[in-house]
């Protein structure tokens, strides 16, 4: 397909990446060249230098006969008028990333006069995924399928579980619930396990199955954590709006420290409820004041890398039951990783695989699309659930009977909203969403599992 990519920032380079591994032909705009240039030289890709905006620089970039512009710059109205300017000169589809929440009500009105396939906020969806580890504490990280009937939760092996030592064929039949390990990380090892792996202290595990036998399952293992009840929120920004909007409609008592006067008068409209502190969330006797030793969540949402991973190994030092922290870096997880922090989230990955995921349902628009994507274990894994639409060969076959590709799992059967653990004598049938979990291939139809 022929991707422009208006913006070369944090999103619209991670974007370029993506989408470029996966053989697109792309074309970046941006107006520094520098940044540019680092694109072009260490990617297959185009670059045309100046406003996305511009007839003349989309001309340049082959607008005309484009099958998708995606406008990801910092700023809302450029993204918008770019996607309205593409749409009229020819791009078959546009996305927008929008991040002021007054424009995003107004979009979901809007998006047809304007144009839009879609539009995206970066920091709500960071919000929403980190409300959902919040809902379940146990978790590293938490995605769903089938609109929540199945989740993808991943856990860390610790010393002295029952796990240790235990083949997954076992599990079931020992705790009395329907779970699949789908996904080990091992190290930098990555392995998609077959029921004869074998678990070992360290190893971070993804799991799915419903939510019910999650919980389950988590209980039986005496690691299924209270519900959280407070939560102390670190820097005041868009994604911590979104965040504490979320956490106090959960009923979590929510407090917000920023350090500017400006932005806290801002936060004390916008959410009323949440407790507002002016102050320096790294500063250790505020945190200590503001009772980190005791909340049952902490999330550090300062929009600097270092400073949220120093004061998350604080509040993980001091006790605090859920830590997540936001970084926009991926190199820092082995740091963090060793000084206890698990959950982290980065916006920019999370904006990419929700567009990657429309793409590729743009690729096969008439057959099994890729309803939900997922990256996980440090996006070296991918959980793709497609929804069975029309005929196919495997259709009504037992699982047994299909010769499936290497490093690739069947992870979940949802048919007529009840989930199904695969097992050899099930099928795949047609109106089935099927969640296929994958170290190598970038899947775009359900029968690319097959060998």
């Amino acid at each position: 397909m022929k991707i422009i990519v208006v913006g070369d920032g944090k999103v619209g380079s991670t974007l370029v990446s993506q989408l470029a591994q996966e053989g697109h032909d792309v074309t970046v705009i941006d107006n520094n060249p520098n940044v540019l240039r680092r694109s072009t030289d260490t990617l297959d890709v185009m670059g045309v230098e100046g406003n996305g905006a511009s007839y003349e620089v989309q001309m340049e970039a082959g607008v005309n006969d484009a099958d998708l512009l995606i406008a990801a710059t910092n700023a809302d109205e450029l993204n918008i008028l770019a996607c309205m300017l593409a749409k009229k000169l020819g791009a078959k589809h546009t996305i927008a990333r929008v991040r002021n929440p007054e424009y995003t009500k107004q979009l979901q009105l809007m998006r047809e006069e304007l144009g839009l396939s879609m539009s995206i906020n970066p920091e709500y969806s960071a919000a929403v995924e980190i409300g959902r580890i919040i809902r379940f504490p146990s978790a590293i990280t938490m995605d769903s399928f089938a609109k929540g009937r199945v989740e993808l939760v991943e856990i860390k092996i610790g010393k002295g579980s029952p796990l240790i030592g235990k083949p997954l064929y076992t599990l079931g039949r020992t705790y009395n619930v329907k779970v699949l390990i789908c996904a080990v990380q091992r190290g930098s090892e990555v392995i998609i396990p077959s029921g004869h792996f074998v678990l070992e202290e360290g190893d971070k595990i993804n799991i799915t199955a419903d939510p019910k036998e999650i919980e389950q399952f988590f209980a039986a293992l005496g690691i299924l954590k209270q519900r959280i009840r407070t939560a102390i929120i670190a820097g005041g920004g868009r994604i911590t709006y979104y965040l504490a909007t979320i956490l106090l409609q959960m009923g979590v008592k929510v407090k917000i420290i920023e350090r500017d006067a400006a932005r806290c008068e801002q936060l004390c409209e916008l959410v009323p409820k949440a407790t507002i502190i002016c102050g320096d969330a790294t500063d250790e006797e505020l945190l200590l004041e503001e009772g980190i030793d005791g909340t049952d969540a902490f999330a550090a949402l300062i929009d600097n890398d270092e400073e949220n991973i120093i004061i998350s190994m604080y509040a993980t030092s001091m006790g605090a039951n859920k830590v997540i922290t936001k970084v926009n870096r991926l190199s820092f997880t082995g740091i963090m990783e060793r000084a206890g922090i698990d959950s982290v989230i980065s916006p920019k990955f999370i904006t990419a695989d929700l567009i990657v995921r429309y793409v590729r349902a743009m690729q096969n628009s008439l057959g099994n699309n890729a309803e939900t994507l997922h990256k996980i274990v440090d996006n070296k894994v991918e959980a793709v659930e497609f929804i069975v639409r029309e005929q196919a060969p495997y259709l009504g076959k037992s699982l047994k009977e299909l010769k499936l590709k290497p490093d690739l799992l069947l992870a979940s059967i949802i048919r007529k909203g009840r989930p199904i653990v695969p097992r050899g004598d099930d099928t795949i049938e047609l109106g089935d969403s099927v969640v296929v979990v994958t170290s190598t291939y970038a899947l775009k139809d359900l029968s690319d599992i097959l060998a």
